[in-house]
């Protein structure tokens, strides 16, 4: 298996997302945080990408869990971890391509995970991490667009704390 990082991208959201569905591979576009001394803030978030037929949801996840793999059909995923740090990981199944990227506090910025590429995360360091996220297309409970698989089904991915 070959594993890359995603491709840096510095521009508009709309330019991000079809970067990344002309190429079928993840993008990550890096935010420069905003601060004074009140605090900190990423502004202008998914700016022109967002839609009515999507929505924002915010998950918390625990240190020494995988949440991997899933894929959709049609929605392309926007992942912003804001608190703590996730290992992301993508794949693409036609030519055994994956993607590895750290985002979180030390390197705020979204992921663009276009249709039909598996990806996961899981929580790097020891306290929970928490990742908000666009989705372009409203869940459907009775028809749900995710397909699922077991998160160490890709032979050679590494989830596993990298030394060294």
């Amino acid at each position: 298996m070959e594993i890359r990082t995603p491709r840096t991208f510095r521009g508009p959201w709309t330019e991000a997302h079809d970067l990344a569905m002309a190429e079928c591979e993840p993008v990550f576009v890096p935010v420069i945080p905003f601060a004074d001394d009140r605090g900190w803030s990423l502004m202008n978030l998914l700016a022109g990408a967002m839609s009515d037929q999507g929505q924002i949801n915010f998950s918390i996840q625990y240190p020494g869990v995988v949440k991997a793999w899933h894929r959709h059909d049609h929605q392309t995923d926007f992942w912003i971890c804001l608190v703590g740090h996730l290992k992301t990981g993508v794949y693409r199944e036609d030519d055994n391509i994956a993607w590895q990227l750290v985002i979180g506090e030390q390197h705020p910025g979204v992921l663009v995970i276009p249709s039909p590429l598996w990806h996961g995360a899981t929580c790097v360091g020891p306290t929970s991490a928490g990742l908000l996220y666009y989705v372009t297309r409203i869940y459907d409970h009775d028809r749900p667009d995710e397909h699922r698989r077991a998160w160490d089904s890709v032979e050679g991915f590494p989830w596993e704390l990298q030394h060294g």
